[in-house]
């Protein structure tokens, strides 16, 4: 068989025209539009593809803090972006119903709110389930706090559950399209010399080998980590680049009241606050703290953790919820472009490329800010600042939203039988995978192995692990569990589980007991490091079961 792990080719010496560090959305993105014009490009990530603050941020493409902020052209765009995700990716974004709760004391005025959500509704151009609505504001009056007066708004947006799984849908068509893609793999440094970017210097954490590779154009798509990047290659910065602010969440388990709709409401302080349902579980979040420490260890603070139960308890009283149903909290460090002085929740969305020739490096530029909403807009604008003009599209069929359901349906129907998997397990595959669900089918009717689910409480089966084995580019078990199929971040996940799973991949990988051992130790400390469970007041403890 096959993998990323045993196809891995030395890269030292190689030249690519553009070299981009940094796998997260925005960095794929690149990776992608580049690849996708036919030029020889090369995608680096540290550690693997959508592990950063893609995987940690609220999973919802909306533009209406956006609105909130005054900024109407950067609403507009995300709004365009939006619908285009909605079309193109439609079986992982979805529009989304929400309703907005505000205490008729807060210092929002609810004609003010009227207004800004017709607006927003008329740049939408979504049309509203006046019944549908009805029923969900009827049920979350009832779940509400009855000593408080609320004003109830609804509106659309929509929702991305899984952005690993955008990222993995967009990794894969730059490679279809010629990329090559490393994840584990750390730039000691960018090569520069008579004034330009000339390449970079590697470590390939996964064979311990260090390489050196030339390129034309090197992007720096590295996020929250922009700035110490430009550090640690003694490229001088006139101004910081990137205002870090922390995203912290809550994951707790559905309660008697919870909403079936996503809630946009305030915090115990007022703050904006978003209570979303999410793979059959309960998010909250997300804090807003302003943070340039080092990305990759961050962790929500018990303050913050505290802060966001407090503010569920107190929209839901009635929910008997205490601090010990948190299942976890997780939590990312979103890039902005660098406002001095300026509050985290008042700064720009918008994403700035900054061009390095001024400092003494041509040929290099950094990409900051952004969002999954406008993650494609970002990486076309970027390709254009190197010369390259758009790529003729290689990616999923536009498909409308109106006509999505039927079309999973029709396609639940034939991976069933085309995969000789049940009508669950088919239509588990087609909303994670889309279009390559059949490639999935076919190899799970190769054997029962293959068709095995990977827990016993999950409908995603062995066959698609192994897929992102071989054409997904994972190397780890936690770059599948947790991102590629990411059942882990289900309500049943345990240790049980991963060990069951790890059993069941590793029969079909051929992996020794050793390996199969050192795969799940491994995957245990990135998941618990990752999703952090507190202890009522005292400490946070990793997240087993």
């Amino acid at each position: 068989m096959t993998t990323a792990s045993n196809n891995r080719q030395p890269l030292g010496g190689q030249h690519f025209q553009v070299a981009v560090i940094g796998g997260g959305i925005i960095g794929v993105a690149i990776a992608r539009e580049c690849a996708r014009a036919g030029k020889r490009t090369l995608l680096v990530e540290q550690l693997d593809f959508g592990s950063g603050t893609t995987s940690r941020t609220s999973r919802m493409i909306s533009s209406l803090r956006v609105l909130e902020q005054n900024d109407l052209g950067q609403a507009r765009e995300m709004l365009r972006e939006r619908d285009r995700l909605v079309r193109e990716r439609s079986h992982l974004v979805c529009p989304a119903h929400f309703l907005m709760a505000v205490p008729q004391d807060s210092p929002r005025s609810s004609m003010t709110l009227r207004a800004g959500l017709w607006l927003y509704r008329k740049m939408v151009g979504g049309r509203i389930d006046a019944a549908g609505f009805e029923l969900e504001r009827k049920k979350l009056e009832r779940a509400l706090d009855a000593g408080r007066k609320w004003s109830l708004f609804e509106y659309e947006d929509a929702q991305c559950e899984f952005p690993e799984r955008m990222v993995a849908d967009w990794l894969t068509e730059a490679m279809h399209a010629g990329a090559v893609v490393r994840n584990h793999m750390q730039v000691l440094g960018v090569d520069i010399g008579n004034g330009r970017a000339r390449g970079l210097l590697l470590r390939d954490w996964h064979s311990n080998r260090e390489e050196k590779i030339e390129a034309t154009w090197i992007v720096n798509a590295t996020g929250p980590w922009a700035d110490r990047f430009c550090q640690r290659s003694s490229i001088k910065l006139r101004t910081p680049m990137v205002s870090g602010v922390r995203g912290s969440h809550i994951v707790v388990s559905r309660f008697p009241g919870a909403p079936d709709t996503g809630v946009y409401s305030e915090g115990a302080d007022g703050r904006p606050l978003h209570i979303l349902p999410w793979n059959d579980q309960i998010l909250v979040g997300a804090t807003e703290v302003a943070d340039n420490s080092d990305p990759s260890k961050t962790i929500p603070s018990l303050d913050e953790i505290e802060y966001l139960m407090q503010s569920l308890i107190r929209l839901f009283p009635k929910s008997r919820l205490s601090p010990h149903d948190v299942r976890h909290a997780f939590a990312g460090i979103q890039g902005h472009p660098y406002e001095a002085k300026t509050e985290p929740s008042k700064l720009s969305w918008r994403y700035e490329i900054h061009d390095h020739e001024s400092a003494g490096v041509a040929r290099m530029f950094s990409v900051v800010g952004g969002s999954l909403a406008t993650a494609a807009s970002a990486a076309r604008d970027c390709a254009a600042k190197l010369g390259i003009r758009a790529g003729a599209s290689k990616g999923a069929t536009a498909v409308d939203g109106d006509t999505i359901q039927p079309l999973i349906d029709h396609w639940t129907s034939e991976l069933a039988t085309v995969g000789c998997i049940g009508e669950d397990s088919a239509r588990a595959i087609v909303e994670w995978h889309g279009q390559r669900a059949e490639q999935i089918a076919r190899m799970a009717r190769s054997s029962v192995e293959l068709r095995t689910p990977l827990c016993p409480h999950s409908q995603h089966i062995v066959a698609e692990a192994v897929n992102a084995y071989v054409h997904e580019g994972a190397l780890t078990l936690a770059d599948v569990l947790l991102r590629r199929v990411p059942v882990a971040l289900g309500a049943c996940w345990s240790e049980a589980c991963s060990r069951e799973a790890a059993l069941r991949i590793g029969a079909v990988v051929g992996w020794t007991d050793e390996i199969a051992g050192a795969n799940l130790e491994a995957f245990e400390m990135e998941r618990t490091s990752f999703l952090r469970r507190p202890r009522t007041g005292m400490k946070l403890e990793a997240a087993a079961d």
